[in-house]
């Protein structure tokens, strides 16, 4: 069983997969896998402008990292055909059709990004997807915070972007609310991540 969360940058989405791990037997893995996968390493070298104009294309970007997943595709198919085993993942499919159709300023994008990863990829749908719906204001407060703590973790093109990030974020709603793909869970910004993991844990029982 796959359970993917998503959120803009900053929304908390590493402090809701860890208070679940606290609480469920399973494995994670986090998106995008900028250690381990070249698309994902070539997709960090354009963020962070190192690849020519190439973050200029929604789709060139989209692709990079649909190619990571694709990477790992075997895995994540291992789990999704389980019900006993649990693989959390930290960004999955929805969040590539969040950016992309925000960059694009068009929703029609996220069919695009669905049928490339869900249909030409061959990845697999998580059972349940978690969006933290957490305010742009106070994720990119976070955002900014965590650069601060990390100095070796500037933010990327997309984290300065602020404008992008609202637009991200009214993308993701309409992609929960329409349960885009597979079943999703909303998670006011106001919830706790105690709170949220019981939420969680009901919808699995």
């Amino acid at each position: 069983m796959i359970l993917a969360v998503e959120g803009i940058d900053g929304a908390g989405k590493n402090t809701l997969v860890r208070d679940l791990l606290k609480n469920i037997d399973a494995e994670t893995l986090s998106f995008p896998r900028y250690s381990t996968s070249d698309a994902a390493k070539l997709a960090r070298k354009a963020l962070y402008g190192r690849m020519g104009d190439m973050t200029e294309s929604p789709y060139a970007m989209a692709a990079l990292f649909a190619l990571d997943r694709a990477g790992a595709r075997e895995y994540l198919q291992k789990y999704a055909a389980s019900q006993d085993s649990i693989l959390i993942l930290d960004r999955y499919v929805a969040s590539n059709a969040a950016y992309t159709a925000a960059r694009l300023e068009d929703m029609d994008a996220a069919q695009w990004v669905y049928d490339l990863e869900y249909g030409e990829l061959g990845l697999p749908k998580p059972a349940l997807q978690i969006l933290l719906e957490t305010p742009a204001s106070v994720a990119q407060e976070r955002a900014e915070s965590r650069a601060r703590a990390e100095r070796d973790r500037a933010k990327d093109t997309y984290e300065q972007d602020s404008s992008l990030q609202v637009r991200t974020s009214v993308a993701y709603r309409r992609l929960a609310r329409g349960q885009w793909a597979s079943p999703w869970l909303i998670v006011p910004h106001t919830t706790t991540p105690q709170e949220a993991t019981e939420e969680i844990l009901n919808r699995l029982l």
